[in-house]
């Protein structure tokens, strides 16, 4: 299989990953989830990411399509489409699953797929993780990651426009 091919197969419908996920689980791995946008890659997101995926053995992205990005982060956005961003996360060697959820919260998502470990950044509580009553109940447990300070998208676009003057 080409490269490009393994970076592809790595993107799956919520349906497709599912009989993935009980594989994994059914030889004793670790399914670990998070979601986001993950608009212009940088710094934060490879950090952030990497740590997520030392918390268990499977890396599962939830990523926002680019309807429900609009909605979040306003009409300008996403910089990027769907499937570029979905072909970027899943490149990465530590991302074993990328699927995309249109919903404004991943919960349908992490109700289906029921993860092991629910992970989200350090600006959100426990009680505030979106799906974290669902991981609980299921024996599950919710981490957060604390952000590399002064990377962000929104910082990005700033600079770039800034640069651009």
């Amino acid at each position: 299989m080409d490269k490009l091919a393994v970076i592809q197969s790595k993107i799956l419908t919520r349906e497709a990953l599912l009989p993935k996920v009980k594989i994994w689980k059914f030889q004793g791995q670790k399914i670990v989830f998070t979601n986001g946008c993950f608009d212009i890659v940088h710094l934060g997101h490879i950090d952030y990411l990497a740590k997520a995926a030392s918390l268990g053995n499977r890396l599962i992205v939830g990523l926002n399509t680019d309807a429900s990005v609009s909605c979040i982060k306003g009409p300008f956005r996403p910089v990027q489409d769907e499937h570029s961003r979905a072909m970027l996360m899943a490149a990465l060697h530590f991302v074993d699953a990328v699927v995309l959820f249109g919903e404004d919260t991943p919960l349908e998502l992490i109700s289906y797929l029921k993860p092991d470990v629910l992970v989200k950044g350090s600006d959100y509580s426990v009680d505030q993780i979106v799906g974290a009553d669902v991981v609980l109940a299921n024996g599950g447990s919710v981490q957060t990651i604390d952000f590399v300070e002064g990377y962000s998208t929104s910082k990005v676009i700033d600079k770039i426009i800034r640069s651009s003057k």
